[in-house]
C-alpha cells in the first residue's frame, strides 16, 4: 500500500480525534453507532441508486488496484521497449517473439504481439487507442461512485442530524433521553462530513489519479511499439519514451 494513504487517514482521522481529546472530549463520545447506521447505510443507498452495479464492482477492483498495486514503473517499461528496439535492429521484429513472455506489462504483451504479427502500424495505433480511451472513460465512471459518496455523507448527515433533534424534541420531558438523541444529531454530521472529505474524496481523486497514469503508460507503451516498427535508433526510442516519466517526476 502506498505509505501516504496510511500517513494521509492517520493524519486526519487522528487529528480531529487529538482535538476532540484535547479539549477534554472523551473518544467514546464519537462512537455512536445510531449515526453510523443512518450516514453510512443512507450513504451507501444513495449510492446504489445512482450507480449501476457494474460500476460499483469496477469502483471496488480500481480501489484495490490503487490501494495494494505499486505505482507504474515507467522507467522500467521503457528500458524493455528499448531493449526489443535494439534487438529489433540487429535480427528483425520477427526475433521479439522469444522476448515477448518476458514483457512485464501485459497490455505491452499485447501491442507487441500484433508487432510480431505484422499488423499495419495504423491498424495497431487506431485500435490501441480506442481501447485506451474507452477504458479510461469506464473506470472514471466506476471512479465517480467515491466521488458520489463523498457528495452524499454529508447530506445524509445532516438528515442525521435532523432525526437526532426530532428524537430530542419528542422526548422533552424525559432528560434521560436528551443526551442520546443531541448525541446522534451532532455525531451523524461528524460522520457525514468527515467521511466525504476525509475517505470518499480523496479516494476518488486517488483512484482518478491512478488511472490517468495507467493510461499515460499505455500512450508510451503504443508510442515505443510504433517506434520499433518505424525502425528508429534505439536512442531516439529511449528520449522520445523519457518525456512520458521524466516530466511526471518534475
Amino acid at each position: 500500500m502506498d505509505i501516504t494513504i496510511i500517513l494521509g487517514l492517520f493524519l486526519g482521522i487522528g487529528g480531529i480525534i487529538l482535538g476532540h481529546i484535547l479539549d477534554s472530549g472523551h473518544v467514546a463520545s464519537l462512537v455512536q453507532g445510531t449515526a453510523a447506521v443512518i450516514v453510512f447505510g443512507g450513504t451507501f443507498g444513495a449510492v446504489l441508486v445512482s450507480c449501476t452495479f457494474v460500476e460499483i464492482r469496477e469502483a471496488f477492483r480500481l480501489l484495490k488496484y490503487t490501494l495494494i498495486t505499486p505505482t507504474d514503473s515507467r522507467p522500467a517499461i521503457a528500458l524493455e521497449i528499448v531493449e526489443a528496439s535494439r534487438l529489433a535492429r540487429q535480427d528483425s521484429i520477427l526475433s521479439l517473439e522469444k522476448r515477448l513472455a518476458r514483457f512485464s506489462d501485459p497490455f505491452m504483451k499485447t501491442v507487441f504481439r500484433f508487432v510480431i504479427d505484422g499488423v499495419e502500424q495504423n491498424t495497431i495505433r487506431e485500435l490501441f487507442e480506442n481501447e485506451i480511451h474507452l477504458e479510461e472513460d469506464k473506470q472514471l465512471g466506476a471512479a465517480k461512485v467515491f466521488a458520489d459518496a463523498g457528495g452524499f455523507s454529508p447530506t445524509i448527515g445532516i438528515i442525521g442530524a435532523v432525526l437526532g433533534l426530532i428524537h430530542v424534541m419528542e422526548n422533552l420531558t424525559d432528560t434521560s433521553k436528551l443526551g442520546s438523541g443531541i448525541a446522534v444529531a451532532f455525531v451523524a454530521t461528524v460522520y457525514g462530513v468527515g467521511s466525504a472529505n476525509l475517505i470518499f474524496l480523496p479516494l476518488a481523486n486517488r483512484i482518478k489519479r491512478r488511472i490517468k497514469d495507467r493510461s499515460k503508460t499505455k500512450d508510451m507503451i503504443l508510442v515505443g511499439a510504433l517506434s520499433v516498427i518505424n525502425g528508429l535508433n534505439p536512442y531516439i526510442i529511449e528520449e522520445k519514451l523519457k518525456s512520458y516519466f521524466e516530466a511526471s517526476a518534475e
